[in-house]
C-alpha cells in the first residue's frame, strides 16, 4: 500500500458510503456521502490525486466493493474491525469520523487486512454455512419434538434417538385434543422437512467437493480420523489460501490459543481468545473428540478416504492420528478435564490440518 498521495476510508453501510479522502502531501480531507454503487464511488476516487488506497471494514456488505475497485485499477484492503486501532478515550464514534480515522489508519499502514475470496469461494463458503444453519435448525426442531412429548408423559427408550425406528415410533402417537395434534404434527413435519433440507445440502456439498479446486486439499485432509469429507470441505473454503498460514499461527488464527493478560513477572492465562472463524473453530473442536476412543487401525470409512490420496499424505495421517490418539490418552492419564484437554487436542489438530493442506506430493 506504500507510496500513494491519497488514502481513502469509506464507511460502508447497506444504502449509504461515507468517504474521507486524505492527500498525503497536502494534508488536505476530501469528504463525500455516496451512494453503494460501487461505479458512483470508483467515478469520485478518479477525482483524487492518484495514487489512490482505499481501506473500509469488512461487515455485512461482503467484499464487492473491494472486488469491484480492484477491477477497476484501484487498491484496496478490506480491514478487520476487530484489530482495527483505536484510543480508549475516543467515545463518539459517526460514519464521518470512523471513515476519517480509517483513512489515517491506512496513511500509517496500520491496517490488519483480511482475505478477500474469489466469488467461487464466497459461493462455497455460503453453502457450507447454510448447512451449518440447518443443522442448528435440525437441532431446535427435534428439540420440540421431543419437549412437547415430555410434556404429555411419553419418553422414547427403544434404542437411538432420530433413526428410522424411532421416526416410525413417532408417528404412532396422536392426541384427542384437536390442537395439541396439530401442534405434534407442525412439529414432526418442520423436523423431517429440515433433514431433507440437510440431506439436499450434504449431497451438494459432496458433489462440490469431488470435483473444482478442492479436491486435493479434501483428500487430504481426509486421511485424519475425524476428518470426513463434509468437515474437510467446509475447512478448505473457511480457511482458503492455507500457505498464509503456519503450522504455530493456525492455532491462534483461528482462536484456539489461551488468552493472556501478563504483566511484570506475572503471567495469567485464560480460556481460549475464540477470535477468528468460529466456523472452522467449531469444527475442528467437534472433529477433535473423535481422537479419544482407541484406535488400533482405520476404520473402513478412513480406508476408504485414504484410497484416494498420496502415500506422503497417507503416511502423514496415520502419524498424525494416532499422535493425537497418544495425547489423549496421557491427558486421560493425567485426569485433566475433558473439554479442556478436548481444545487442546484440537489446536493440534489444526496444525496437523495444516501441514496436510500445504503438502506437496
Amino acid at each position: 500500500m506504500g507510496g500513494q498521495r491519497t488514502s481513502v476510508g469509506l464507511d460502508v453501510h447497506a444504502r449509504s458510503v461515507v468517504a474521507c479522502g486524505l492527500d498525503t502531501q497536502t494534508g488536505e480531507l476530501f469528504e463525500r456521502r455516496l451512494s453503494p454503487a460501487p461505479e458512483d464511488i470508483v467515478r469520485w476516487l478518479r477525482r483524487l490525486p492518484a495514487p489512490v488506497a482505499v481501506v473500509y471494514e469488512a461487515g455485512p456488505t461482503g467484499f464487492g466493493l473491494a472486488r469491484a475497485l480492484r477491477t477497476e485499477g484501484i487498491s484496496c484492503r478490506v480491514a478487520a474491525p476487530s484489530k482495527l486501532q483505536r484510543p480508549s478515550g475516543d467515545r463518539v464514534r459517526t460514519d464521518v469520523r470512523d471513515a476519517r480515522h480509517l483513512a489515517r489508519l491506512c496513511h500509517l499502514d496500520e491496517v490488519s487486512e483480511v482475505a478477500v475470496p474469489s466469488v467461487e469461494q464466497e459461493a462455497a463458503r455460503d453453502l457450507v454455512r447454510a448447512r451449518e444453519d440447518v443443522r442448528g435448525d435440525l437441532m431446535s426442531a427435534r428439540h420440540r419434538v421431543s419437549k412437547l412429548l415430555l410434556r404429555q408423559g411419553i419418553v422414547y427408550s427403544g434404542g437411538r434417538a432420530w433413526t428410522k425406528t424411532h421416526e416410525q415410533w413417532l408417528r404412532t402417537h396422536s392426541f384427542t385434543t384437536p390442537g395439541l395434534q396439530l401442534a405434534y404434527d407442525t412439529a414432526v413435519d418442520t423436523m423431517l422437512a429440515t433433514v431433507d433440507r440437510r440431506a439436499r445440502l450434504d449431497e451438494a456439498i459432496t458433489a462440490m467437493a469431488a470435483q473444482g479446486a478442492y479436491v486435493a486439499v479434501v483428500t487430504r485432509l481426509g486421511c485424519l480420523r475425524g476428518i470426513s469429507t463434509l468437515t474437510a470441505f467446509a475447512l478448505a473454503v473457511e480457511i482458503g489460501d492455507w500457505h498464509r498460514l503456519t503450522g504455530r499461527s493456525i492455532g491462534a488464527y483461528l482462536g484456539l490459543v489461551p488468552s493472556e493478560c501478563s504483566t511484570g513477572s506475572s503471567r495469567s492465562q485464560g480460556p481460549i481468545t475464540k477470535t477468528g472463524n468460529a466456523h472452522a473453530r467449531r469444527l475442528l473442536i467437534e472433529a477433535a473428540w473423535h481422537q479419544r476412543p482407541p484406535y488400533r487401525y482405520p476404520s473402513t470409512e478412513l480406508r476408504r478416504r485414504r484410497d484416494h490420496a498420496g502415500p506422503a499424505a497417507r503416511a502423514r495421517g496415520e502419524h498424525g492420528t494416532r499422535r493425537l490418539h497418544a495425547r489423549w490418552k496421557a491427558f486421560d492419564a493425567r485426569r485433566k478435564r475433558p473439554t479442556v484437554a478436548n481444545t487442546a487436542i484440537a489446536r493440534e489438530l489444526a496444525g496437523w490440518c495444516w501441514s496436510l493442506a500445504v503438502l506437496e506430493e
